[in-house]
């Protein structure tokens, strides 16, 4: 750490390409997303090895392609497992699958078609209080920092957690990333940036410094009123916080 910080879109290219070079990309590639690497199974496996994995009896997880094996372990035990709506395109803007429920569905139901499928639509305020969040990375440090894919989606749905009570400061963030994607320079981080308690690599779990504060809601400042008139949920949210 301590090195020359780098531009977050530098970081996600350098990162893609680190990872295609190396050969650990899985379909559906790295470029432009949340990547896809050879061995999140493995990492998966020592997640569910931690503690804050066994103690857990509700977690949210990221819907992108690196976390299916960590979505699929916990409806096989028997978790309740939300997922977030595509860009949060609906007020009823997370899913919420119930093992209990959904039968021979088990496995289809943690891919992102089986969820819109099998799941229930399910509005902020209604989710279970939530005992760990497992999130997408493009790149992480020891830190604690993250920097995802882009979109900005990801944080959204962190902030609206923290607003609707279904999270607090104490619930652990975790991501499941290659070696690779852990870089050794400081990544910005911004006040509304999700930050990490563990990384979890195929080879073995870290736990993250505790340098940075956890975002405590939705910061209305740095929304458009473009993307807050998009976002149906933001838009309830903003109405629901105006005097």
């Amino acid at each position: 750490m301590g090195l020359e910080p780098k531009g977050k879109q530098e970081i996600r290219g350098h990162v893609w390409s680190q990872l295609e070079c190396s050969g650990v990309t899985r379909f559906p590639g790295a470029k432009g997303r949340v990547p896809n690497f050879v061995g999140a199974e493995r990492a998966a496996r020592i997640l569910a090895s931690l503690p804050i994995w066994k103690r857990a009896r509700v977690v949210k997880v990221n819907p992108d392609a690196p976390q299916l094996p960590v979505r699929r372990l916990a409806l096989r035990e028997g978790k309740i497992l939300y997922m977030a709506v595509p860009r949060l395109r609906s007020l009823e803007c997370f899913i919420e699958l119930d093992p209990d429920s959904l039968g021979r569905n088990l496995a289809r139901s943690a891919t992102i078609v089986g969820a819109t499928r099998y799941g229930r639509p399910v509005r902020a305020h209604e989710l279970q209080p939530i005992d760990l969040v497992v999130v997408g990375a493009v790149a992480v440090n020891t830190r604690g920092a993250r920097v995802g894919k882009g979109g900005g989606y990801a944080d959204l749905e962190y902030a609206l957690l923290r607003e609707a009570g279904k999270v607090t400061p104490r619930t652990p963030v975790v991501t499941t990333v290659h070696a690779l994607q852990v870089v050794p320079y400081d990544l910005e981080m911004c006040e509304h940036d999700i930050v990490l308690d563990w990384i979890v690599e195929p080879e073995g779990a870290l736990r993250c410094g505790q340098e940075y504060p956890k975002p405590s809601g939705i910061h209305w400042d740095i929304l458009h009123a473009e993307k807050i008139e998009a976002i149906p949920v933001l838009g309830a949210f903003h109405h629901s916080a105006s005097p």
